[in-house]
């Protein structure tokens, strides 16, 4: 089945730096877009940044200029490079994949998938 492994998350002193990587597996034919979203203690789930196929980005207006998605599609891989992070950036950070197409013996299927989330702490 697919997976979305996610790792990079931790501990660290505001403005400091952290790198989320997200890795999809499982007969992964094509992925239209990935992504990151975080989900703060108390709030909902928002957009963080995400990135098509094509290399197309969008970001939260509160991460602009600070983090930096990219993706090898070679590898199913999305990352994403935060900078200047503030308190305000603390979150379990979630990595998503949309519009994945896996090959099951001859059916193809389509789907959305979320990864399992991973921590990421400001503080000092």
């Amino acid at each position: 089945q697919v997976q979305l492994v996610e790792s990079g998350g931790g501990l660290v002193q505001p403005g400091g730096s952290l790198r989320l990587s997200c890795a999809a597996s499982g007969s992964i034919v094509s992925i239209n877009a990935m992504g990151w979203y975080r989900q703060a203690p108390g709030k909902e789930r928002e957009l963080v940044a995400t990135i098509t196929s094509g290399s197309i980005t969008n970001y939260a207006d509160s991460v602009k200029g600070r983090f930096t998605i990219s993706r090898d599609n070679a590898k199913n891989t999305v990352y994403l490079q935060m900078n200047s992070l503030n308190a305000e950036d603390t979150a379990v950070y979630y990595c998503y994949a949309g519009g994945l197409k896996r090959k099951v013996y001859t059916t193809y299927y389509t789907n959305d998938y979320w990864g399992q989330g991973t921590l990421v702490s400001v503080s000092s």
